[in-house]
């Protein structure tokens, strides 16, 4: 029941789950927005709220850091004291608060690595103090290393999560951006106290002094063109006061004093009076930008949670709905589908195997019959079904027609090859006469070499004979001497010279088997030779064995593959029907059937040489004793380079005649010769 339909399924399930992810998706862009909403509130309480308190600290203990530098006394020193504790205090709070899960969570990869590097600036921290207390370190390394701190900090606000709205980002980041100008002006505000109690000030310091003054009032500019409007108003009404008037007045007679002048033109108390009052403002405004920018963004919240309520529940509303319909359309169409499936698999399985099996044994089918219509309504899955109709109609019917076109192919191949078969048979009759009248050695030669290309004539036409599934005409009545069996499958071979025969023992083949035998024989051996170089010979060698009579046919040609070797064997034993559209493969083909007639086994296998070795085992009931050499039916000779003398049975059938078909070379010479073998035939072509 889940073959067929599991695909259906499937499909079915995959369009739900695409709608599903489709809802989910959008779910997700809401929901972002509504996690991102969580986070900006979590983080801005875990981290951006701690770390201000703590840059404002970090700015006054700097502060009392180059004054202590710039005049050491137990005053300032215990005063430094109370801000460092105070610092630590801060620090620790602002440590455990952005480690706690709820900023864990909220926090991205990058907020994560800055939160560390401040960490590690916190911990360096002690360093700094030590040189503050021994007075090993000048007041410009003082500031650049609180400075490290504190843009540490900065970086932070950089990486912290915003809300997906640009103007509010954009607010935010602005804001930012005057909360560093801010930092410049509390440096510049430290570096002046630390001179101002020294009471001097180095050229160094008054380049470096100086450069604050420009860098601060450039990013602040800057920041406060990024600002809203209400923003910029607010800075500027700052900048419009009296306070920081005065403050410009003092950084204008900083930056138009003379360089080597170790003079600032005015005392400590001035420069706290214009300082404090614009550092407490400049506070002012980016706290009151920082509300500004909370209550702009509380409408963008609101519409995250209005998006959220509406695509998370009338979504997931629409989404059921979808899955309840899908499912019971799915129901109703599935059990008529399987009802198709079942239809159509016993017609795959059952019928039409049925059918082309009786049409095999020759059986008339009926094809109305064996294909009745099946009834699946008038609906789209019942139109399928009468498509099916047809096409088991026309399945059932063209396996009818293409049985009889098989049987009437195997009919033209069985009349030509019998055709052909008799042709060749009167053919050798006449050669041989001609042959035993001929006294010309270079016109005998000639005739040989005709009765040669006759023999292999025969060997193709029992091919055909073989393909179209009948049994070659040749037959013999009494046992052949097994060296008679392979020298006549040599004959039926073009490239004979290059055959080598090795001694085969004094055995018989039983004379049922004789023709196929030398058939099997000069198609694995033609095949050798095919197969491997002109000067290489094939060697053929025999022995009996426990089961039997064991022929290797070994050639030194260029071998074959494990897989070709494996599909050739798996032909050989392949005794299913010939496929007409693999050609080169009908000599496998052949064997194949040559060896079901009689039951002998042939294996390809790889020969130690690099060629390929063909293993024939002949069946024991098909091999008997020849009474030992010399025997009925051997044909020997004493000279190995004599051409080896086959023997074939006269045009009478009754009276063997010799004549040299091919110089096969024997390894070993055979017992004095005797008048030829005992072959005969019942009116057959014989060897």
């Amino acid at each position: 029941m889940r073959s067929r339909s599991t695909n259906l399924r499937t499909k079915i399930v995959a369009l739900l789950a695409s709608l599903v992810a489709l809802w989910a998706f959008a779910a997700w862009v809401t929901l972002r927005d509504g996690a991102n909403l969580l986070g900006v509130q979590a983080l801005n309480e875990s981290v951006s709220e701690p770390s201000e308190a703590l840059v404002l600290q970090l700015q006054r203990e700097r502060k009392l850091s180059l004054a202590y530098l710039g005049r050491p006394d137990e005053t300032r020193r215990e005063a430094l004291g109370a801000e460092r504790r105070r610092t630590d205090e801060l620090a620790s709070t602002f440590r455990e608060s952005s480690s706690s899960w709820r900023a864990t969570v909220a926090a991205s990869d990058t907020l994560k690595q800055r939160l560390d590097a401040v960490y590690g600036q916190l911990s360096r921290l002690g360093e700094t103090r030590s040189g503050v207390d021994a007075r090993s370190v000048d007041r410009s390394s003082t500031l650049a290393a609180y400075g490290q701190v504190v843009r540490s900090i900065f970086d932070v606000y950089s990486a912290l999560g915003l809300l997906d709205d640009q103007q509010v980002g954009e607010d935010t980041t602005a804001l930012i951006e005057l909360n560093r100008a801010r930092e410049l002006l509390s440096q510049e505000d430290a570096m002046l106290t630390g001179a101002l109690s020294a009471g001097r000030m180095t050229a160094a310091e008054r380049s470096q002094l100086a450069q604050l003054i420009g860098a601060q009032r450039f990013a602040a500019d800057l920041a406060v063109s990024r600002l809203p409007a209400a923003d910029r108003e607010r800075y500027d009404a700052m900048v419009g006061g009296e306070a920081f008037e005065n403050l410009r007045d003092l950084e204008d007679g900083i930056l138009e004093g003379r360089g080597a002048d170790p003079r600032l033109g005015f005392e400590a108390a001035d420069w706290d009076a214009a300082v404090a009052p614009a550092l407490a403002q400049w506070s002012e405004v980016v706290i009151a930008g920082g509300d500004d920018v909370v209550e702009r963004a509380t409408p963008v919240a609101v519409t995250v949670i209005i998006r959220l309520v509406l695509a998370t529940g009338l979504g997931l509303l629409a989404v059921v709905a979808s899955i309840i319909v899908s499912i019971t359309t799915a129901r109703v169409l599935l059990r008529q589908l399987e009802r198709l499936r079942d239809a159509a698999f016993t017609l795959a399985n059952d019928r039409l195997p049925s059918v082309v099996e009786r049409l095999g044994h020759g059986e008339d089918v009926d094809v109305a019959r064996e294909a009745p219509p099946l009834e699946f309504g008038d609906d789209e899955v019942g139109q399928v079904g009468k498509a099916f109709n047809a096409v088991q109609e026309t399945a059932l019917r063209t396996a009818v027609e293409q049985a009889e076109l098989r049987r009437n192919v195997r009919e033209v191949f069985l009349s030509l090859a019998r055709r052909t078969q008799a042709l060749v048979h009167r053919q050798l009759t006449l050669l041989d006469a001609m042959e035993r009248r001929e006294q010309d050695a270079e016109e005998l030669e000639d005739l040989f070499r005709v009765d040669h290309l006759a023999t292999r004539m025969r060997r193709n036409a029992e091919n055909l004979i073989v393909l179209s599934g009948s049994t070659p005409g040749r037959a013999w009545r009494r046992n052949v001497p097994m060296v008679d069996v392979v020298r006549g499958a040599v004959a039926e071979v073009e490239d004979y010279t290059r055959v080598n025969v090795l001694p085969l023992g004094n055995v018989s083949l039983a004379g049922r088997a004789v023709g196929d035998i030398i058939h099997l024989l000069a198609e694995l051996i033609e095949n050798g030779l095919s197969f491997s170089p002109p000067h290489t010979t094939v060697e053929v060698r025999g022995q009996a064995v426990a089961n039997g009579f064991v022929i290797e046919i070994e050639d030194r040609g260029l071998g074959m593959s494990e897989e070709d070797l494996a599909a050739a064997n798996h032909r050989i034993v392949d005794r299913s029907e010939l496929n007409l559209a693999n050609a080169a493969r009908l000599g496998l083909y052949v064997v194949s059937r040559l060896t079901d007639r009689h039951g002998v086994r042939v294996q390809l296998k790889e020969s130690a040489y690099g060629g390929t070795t063909a293993v024939v085992l002949i069946p024991a009931e098909l091999v008997t004793d020849s009474g030992g050499a010399g025997g009925p039916g051997r044909t020997g000779r004493t000279d190995p380079s004599a051409p080896v003398v086959a023997a074939r049975p006269g045009p009478s059938g009754d009276r063997p005649a010799t004549r040299p078909v091919a110089p096969v070379a024997l390894a070993e010479a055979p017992t004095a010769p005797s008048a030829g073998p005992s072959v005969e035939d019942d009116g057959t072509p014989g060897l």
